[in-house]
């Protein structure tokens, strides 16, 4: 809505450009980042640059991009938080892939200060962001919702969809990313066979990509696997997160998800793999496409780069 100021956390790879995006779209943001300088970059464009969380307790709304619940948690009630002092901002809107359970007392919190909350996670990456492809899904009050939609389609160019009230959105956010690790996981081991049996990834994955079965997602991934190009989008550590929410809810649920199940421990084997690296810790801040490595390394494959330019259907879009 016209004239409401908007505050934004969390300046990460996903969270710089969603925030780029609404101020380029002309909206009064406000911002603040842990690390500043992640945040100054925005100030040339219209963004304003606060020093501490409780300067963003006068906005109308805000926006938050962070890892984990605990990170929300403590955005938003921490000694030095958002709420430490007697403003509220009306609507709160939280991007960040988080559990039901922690979402749910967050919204619970929020209520006691007269706060709605709309959750928002989104599906792509900082590059989906870029070459607007990036999507979103919303659950919460609905008039809230409506309040706060044209900022979420400033960012999210490929769609808003509204799922219905309170937590509804982080099921299908936790749904979203389980049939990412599944894909990602079946890719890996495809390609692998193709390529033992002598198809180079690149034929394969062109081939892939121009079948039924092919996706944005399998498209922007193939340079990665084709190339060995582990420039981080998503790590596995999160991934593997996103996975064990999908079992947990699923247990709650009585669900029965065996082929989750199942990826979950094939990519627990990529963190028995990265033991024997010489950098275990760095090996596995590389992206999640890297579990192409592991599978390879199962199937007693040494993998090389293909250097073949490979492309990924991102191109930026203003």
């Amino acid at each position: 809505m016209a004239g409401m100021k908007i505050g934004w956390v969390g300046m990460g790879r996903m969270g710089y450009p969603m925030a780029e995006r609404l101020v380029k779209a002309g909206y009064d943001v406000s911002v603040w980042n842990r690390t500043r300088s992640k945040a100054e970059p925005l100030v040339p464009l219209g963004a304003t640059l606060v020093d501490s969380l409780q300067d963003l307790a006068g906005c109308d709304v805000l926006f938050t991009m962070v890892s984990t619940g605990k990170d929300v948690e403590q955005v938003y009630f921490g000694e030095n938080g958002v709420l430490s002092g007697d403003k509220t901002p009306s609507i709160f809107v939280d991007c960040s892939s988080i559990g039901v359970g922690d979402s749910e007392s967050i919204r619970a919190r929020l209520a006691e200060r007269g706060a709605a909350l709309v959750a928002s996670p989104v599906s792509g990456n900082g590059k989906c962001v870029k070459a607007g492809k990036l999507s979103t899904v919303a659950s919460g009050p609905k008039d809230a919702f409506d309040k706060v939609e044209p900022m979420l389609a400033a960012f999210a160019l490929r769609g808003v969809s509204y799922v219905g009230d309170a937590e509804l959105a982080r099921f299908c956010k936790i749904a979203h990313n389980v049939f990412l690790g599944v894909v990602t996981q079946n890719l890996a081991e495809i390609t692998i066979l193709c390529e033992k049996a002598g198809v180079p990834r690149h034929a394969f994955l062109d081939f892939m990509n121009n079948s039924v079965m092919g996706s944005v997602f399998t498209r922007y991934k193939s340079n990665a696997l084709v190339n060995l190009d582990w420039t981080t989008t998503f790590t596995p550590a999160l991934l593997r997160k996103d996975l064990d929410l999908g079992l947990e809810s699923a247990r709650n649920l009585n669900v029965a998800m065996p082929v989750t199940a199942a990826t979950r421990e094939a990519l627990q084997t990529h963190f028995g793999a990265a033991s024997v690296q010489a950098n275990p810790e760095e090996y596995l801040s590389k992206d999640f496409a890297a579990l192409l490595e592991t599978v390879a390394l199962a199937s007693g494959l040494k993998l090389q780069s293909e250097n073949v330019p490979v492309p990924t259907g991102l191109e930026v879009e203003e």
